[in-house]
């Protein structure tokens, strides 16, 4: 992007001088010829009154009539002349002679102009032309005696030196008004310049664009699902991995900009963070079948909700990574126990070496070897999923680790699953529940756990027992929600996460406890096999 020569600053200046500079032009055109339009017509009308007035003179009338002295006319001209302040008022008889002259050495000869002829034909009219005293507007009016015979006629003028004093006038104020005009422009663009650019943080119009074109290509790019709405619940970005998620899921909008947020995404709940102001975090979220991971987020600027913005990201993406996760947390887990567990048989091993107990050794290494096996080799047979079949390898080297009596029995098969998604779940349904189960046992003298399972007519059974402390009748209902538990603050995630997988599998959930006795789970889930193609 190429940088701008000029700030914002100066080019709001340039273009408002500019538009007022035209704007004044403009005006002084418009002005000028409607004023010199004006001011002529003025005169015009002007100069045709006073010749009205002229030849309407009883003693202008008379004197014509009767061919008496011409100072007669003279002063009579000239008074008018003096009273109406125009260039002349000369009386002429019907031969064009003048009676009446400012300069009394042209009374006698012939009106000056060529046009005077209509007037002696008795018309009365204006007409510009030049004469001994210059250029000037003429207004010709015939003269009539008593008789009612034309005598004569009357010309006044009134020079076109005023019509440009007044344009010359006209020219200065605009002038004038211009250069005021331009001073106001440019100290109003200076102090818009500074409150626009105080209002963008500082930033130029390039800085802006760059930062604008860096933030969509930032937030196209990252693999979370984002869409954030104004306050009117109005659509103001989709990014490309939302768009994908939506597509997924059979919403096909070409353009989603600018739509109510319930017209694009129904039940996507960015209403309800508008209204409340409070940000709605890891809620699951399905959309025609495909289930998504939702945080939603009140966008605030200056205490005021301007907008929310919700990110997701596809649960399944989610659950592949949380089975990665899982699974090397298990093996790590499995591996520490077992590290752990046989250490401790090494120092039996070691004992009985000292003590030169070598049968003895013979036989305790047979029985470790016996007992691995078929305890690996029970759950391997029953199920088939290797994941959950390692799972349950590690939570066995876990809890003998912890000195805990647990015991896996499975009344059938249990083959792996139709999709790799229903193990995630079922890793997080027993896990959750042995741990639940293992914290319970803290404070019990017998240490027991007990898991059952079984496939039966598309449908797998699991129970979780424990010989641990129980729950309270009255907490029974509660445990399940998020952030509610016994154990402390910061707990209370485990069993609400086996409540959330379980109604993803559409399973169903029981839960029987005694005080101080110990605690069953049982949750019942459709399970498809996985179909194996020979």
């Amino acid at each position: 992007m190429t940088k701008s020569r000029f700030k914002l600053s100066t080019m709001i200046i340039f273009y408002v001088l500019l538009v007022v500079l035209l704007s004044l032009l403009i005006t002084d055109l418009l002005i000028t010829e409607n004023t010199s339009d004006d001011i002529r017509d003025q005169l015009e009308e002007k100069a045709l009154i006073v010749s009205r007035s002229v030849a309407e003179s009883q003693i202008v009338q008379e004197s014509l009539q009767n061919q008496a002295n011409d100072e007669t006319i003279q002063d009579y001209a000239m008074s008018i002349q003096e009273a109406t302040d125009v260039l002349f008022v000369v009386v002429m008889d019907m031969e064009g002679i003048r009676k009446s002259h400012p300069n009394p050495e042209r009374i006698g000869k012939s009106f000056v102009g060529g046009d005077e002829e209509r007037v002696l034909n008795g018309e009365e009219y204006i007409s510009i032309s030049e004469g001994t005293l210059g250029h000037s507007v003429r207004a010709f009016t015939p003269i009539y005696g008593t008789d009612g015979e034309q005598v004569g006629a009357v010309s006044i003028g009134i020079s076109l030196d005023a019509v440009e004093a007044s344009l010359q006038r006209s020219h200065r104020n605009i002038l004038i008004g211009s250069l005021i005009g331009a001073l106001v422009g440019v100290i109003g663009a200076f102090l818009l310049a500074r409150y626009i650019k105080k209002s963008l943080f500082g930033l130029e119009p390039v800085a802006i664009a760059r930062i604008h074109e860096e933030r969509n290509r930032m937030l196209h790019s990252v693999r979370e699902g984002i869409i954030a709405v104004d306050t009117d619940a109005k659509i103001t970005l989709v990014n490309k991995s939302a768009r994908e998620i939506f597509q997924k899921a059979g919403i096909h909008v070409e353009d989603p900009m600018g739509l109510h947020i319930s017209n694009y995404l129904p039940h996507s709940m960015l209403e309800r963070v508008l209204e409340t102001g409070e940000a709605e975090l890891d809620e699951e979220q399905v959309i025609n079948g495909s289930s998504i991971i939702v945080n939603r987020v009140p966008l605030i600027v200056n205490d005021e909700v301007v907008g929310a913005i919700s990110t997701f990201r596809d649960k399944t993406e989610v659950n592949q990574l949380a089975e990665q996760l899982t699974g090397v947390r298990l093996y790590a887990e499995s591996l520490r126990a077992q590290s752990h567990e046989f250490k401790n048989k090494l120092h039996v091993l070691l004992g009985m070496v000292e003590m030169e107990s070598f049968k003895d050794v013979k036989s305790y290494i047979k029985q470790l070897v016996d007992h691995q096996v078929h305890e690996a080799d029970a759950i391997t047979n029953k199920i088939k999923d290797p994941v959950l079949a390692g799972f349950m390898i590690g939570k066995l080297s876990f809890a003998r680790e912890q000195n805990i009596d647990m015991s896996v029995s499975c009344e059938t098969v249990i083959p792996a699953p139709g999709h790799e998604a229903v193990t995630h779940e079922l890793v997080t349904i027993i896990g959750n529940l042995l741990d639940n189960a293992i914290e319970s046992l803290a404070g019990s003298e017998e240490k027991r756990i007990s898991l059952f399972m079984s496939y039966v007519d598309e449908l797998l059974t699991i129970e979780v027992s424990d010989t641990g402390t129980g729950i309270k009748d009255g907490d029974q209902e509660e445990i399940f929600h998020r952030g509610v538990s016994t154990k402390g603050e910061d707990r209370g995630y485990g069993l609400h996460l086996v409540k959330a997988s379980v109604d993803a599998l559409e399973g169903s959930l029981e839960l029987e406890s005694i005080l101080h006795e110990g605690t069953k789970f049982t949750v019942i889930i459709p399970y498809e096999a996985e179909v194996n193609e020979e």
